[in-house]
């Protein structure tokens, strides 16, 4: 159970305080409900590059970490497609110094052409990098615009194209900053050995005089139901054939989504799986193959994707996994599956509780969901799924007709 009290500034700002008198260190979690589904589709990848940007430093206090690191403490950050998220951990004793930093930076964040440049240039380094030099790399880069045809999911996090980046203007930054990065948008969570009273003080006293910002109304394009299967065909400089499906399924807040996580997780969490047992093991056609959700807070995606084990073609293994997920659709699942798959979900939930980090970060999701005290319900909720409910959601997602296909190769030799 996570026990956390809750308040909101005058500005909008929510407030959560979790108390943890069992450590002698103190996290701030400040969540911005920004993502890169509220970029224009011609210049995406800007909330991966503030995730940067914010590092840079505020009018106020030109180098972030160095305070930070005086007061004992360290921070990071992320983005994807729903979120920008900013933690910092310290000893609780210091815990005024991330109030100062997170609150000066959302104030009055430091914009200078050099610091642009610079980010700038780290993402676009990220992007050659992770995405256009690794192999494989570019996967996503093909199969999110093959499953999305208009909602923005359709690109990745860290954009559509390295040229928006490149391109990126000074007063297209601020624009972006003065929109979504203001106290009504944004969750801050103060976990740790804290007290409530003096995080109300100091939540008053650094973030309470920040104007609230304009309500940004989120109006999504729906993206509409896939009613055909689509392929794609790619050549890179990769050792091995890759097999890339993905079924389009519900977001984060309905009911199915703990149905479809167990589903995942019966067809390839660990090497008892049916996936590993049977394709990888037995039949030696992948040499490695996994099951996942992507996650999303709206429609996302169920994800299968393998690699191929040299010389075996790739409609005998694309023939083989068809094969495993008719299975599921159509036969029971043994009682001894689902307990495993959820004895190890109940397991890994209850290791995330143990971080201190791990339960500032949940709050501070479902809170944006809607209500932070679901974060003491997901146990429920997985360990309340039937054998019924799991072959629904095969029959329902695991459909050729909702599934995007990328089929990946080595360059063929001249």
């Amino acid at each position: 159970m996570v026990k956390f009290e809750k308040f909101r500034l005058k500005n909008g700002l929510r407030v959560l305080v979790h108390r943890d008198k069992t450590t002698p260190l103190a996290v701030t979690n400040l969540m911005y409900n920004v993502g890169a589904r509220d970029e224009s589709p011609d210049k995406t990848g800007f909330a991966h590059l503030f995730e940067h940007l914010m590092f840079g430093g505020s009018v106020n206090i030109p180098l972030f970490d160095r305070p930070l690191e005086e007061a004992g403490g360290s921070n990071n950050a992320f983005t994807s497609n729903d979120i920008t998220n900013y933690y910092i951990t310290l000893p609780s004793d210091n815990l005024e110094t991330a109030f100062w930093l997170e609150s000066d930076r959302m104030l009055g964040l430091a914009f200078s052409e050099k610091s642009l440049n610079v980010q700038k240039h780290v993402v676009c380094e990220e992007f050659r990098q992770s995405y256009l030099n690794q192999p494989y790399g570019d996967a996503w880069l093909c199969l999110m615009p093959l499953a999305y045809k208009v909602h923005p999911y359709r690109w990745p996090t860290i954009g559509a194209d390295i040229a928006h980046i490149e391109n990126a203007q000074m007063k297209d930054v601020k624009a972006f900053f003065n929109k979504f990065y203001y106290p009504a948008n944004a969750i801050l969570v103060v976990a740790g050995n804290v007290n409530v009273n003096k995080v109300k003080t100091l939540a008053e006293k650094w973030f309470g005089p920040i104007p609230p910002g304009k309500d940004y109304a989120r109006d999504l394009p729906k993206e509409p139901a896939q009613t055909e299967s689509r392929y794609r065909t790619i050549e890179s400089k990769v050792p091995f054939n890759a097999l890339y499906k993905v079924f389009h399924m519900c977001d984060r807040m309905d009911k199915n989504y703990y149905a479809s996580d167990i589903l995942s997780g019966i067809l390839s969490n660990g090497k008892s799986s049916r996936l590993y047992n049977i394709l990888v093991k037995e039949k030696k056609l992948f040499s490695e193959l996994h099951a996942y959700l992507s996650g999303s807070l709206e429609n996302g995606l169920f994800v299968i994707s393998g690699k191929l084990i040299k010389g075996v073609k790739m409609k005998t293994a694309e023939k083989a996994l068809n094969n495993e997920l008719d299975k599921i659709k159509s036969r029971s699942v043994h009682k001894q599956e689902m307990a495993k798959v959820k004895n190890k979900m109940e397991a890994a939930l209850q290791f995330s509780d143990m971080n201190l980090l791990a339960r500032a970060l949940n709050l501070a999701i479902f809170e944006l969901l809607g209500d932070a005290e679901m974060v003491n319900e997901e146990m429920h909720r997985y360990l309340s799924v039937t054998d019924k409910q799991v072959r629904e959601m095969a029959n329902t997602i695991l459909l050729p007709s909702n599934c995007s296909t990328l089929y990946y190769y080595p360059i063929k030799k001249t």
